[in-house]
């Protein structure tokens, strides 16, 4: 790998580092008794919303309609996805530093399944909340799940729930784009270098 390429690759991985300055993907509640919305931000290592009283208002109305109040000390995966990214970081600057073109499509691929694993976490982790409902619940609508969207907007009652991907989410993506254009244009060089 070029100079260039080495420099590309560590910029990739330090890029990662938005998921600890950003929140990675955040969930938005309207409804007419909250006009202005609840904004709740999933970073990589807890949970928080636009203002203090967010995650209390969110947990308020889960108590209503049945579902678990909402920690982060009851999500395992905000202990742990902080030292998962700060291995890939370190991970792919070492990889920079060795400039071998087939391990930065290892450390792509890697980043690649991990992330669809984290995207599955997720959806399970909304799937539960929204479907373990307390029977005592003060709300009751039969049949009715409170399932917030993976991604995109949906109607919950009279709330409008609209779930997207937030800053730090923008990391990733860059990780993966760079790194793949190092292994692209790499490997293109040392083809190349070998046909000369």
């Amino acid at each position: 790998m070029k100079a260039y390429h080495k420099l590309l690759m560590l910029v990739a991985s330090l890029s990662l580092g938005l998921l600890f300055l950003f929140p990675m993907w955040k969930i938005y509640l309207e409804a007419p008794q909250y006009p202005e919305g609840l904004e709740l931000h999933i970073w990589v290592n807890k949970l928080a919303g636009s203002s203090e009283s967010v995650l209390q208002n969110f947990n308020i109305l889960n108590h209503y309609i049945g579902m678990e109040p909402i920690h982060a000390e009851s999500f395992a995966e905000l202990k742990i996805m902080p030292y998962i990214v700060i291995a890939f970081m370190v991970a792919g600057v070492i990889i920079a530093f060795i400039g071998k073109p087939r391990l930065v499509l290892y450390w792509v691929i890697a980043l690649m399944i991990a992330g669809a694993v984290g995207i599955t976490d997720f959806y399970l982790w909304l799937h539960k909340f929204g479907t373990n409902l307390n029977p005592e619940a003060p709300i009751k609508v039969p049949g009715m799940t409170y399932i917030p969207p993976l991604l995109g907007s949906k109607q919950l009652l009279n709330f409008h729930a609209l779930s997207l991907p937030a800053w730090g989410s923008l990391g990733i993506l860059l990780a993966v784009v760079i790194a793949g254009l190092v292994y692209f244009f790499s490997r293109k060089v040392e083809l190349y270098t070998v046909k000369r």
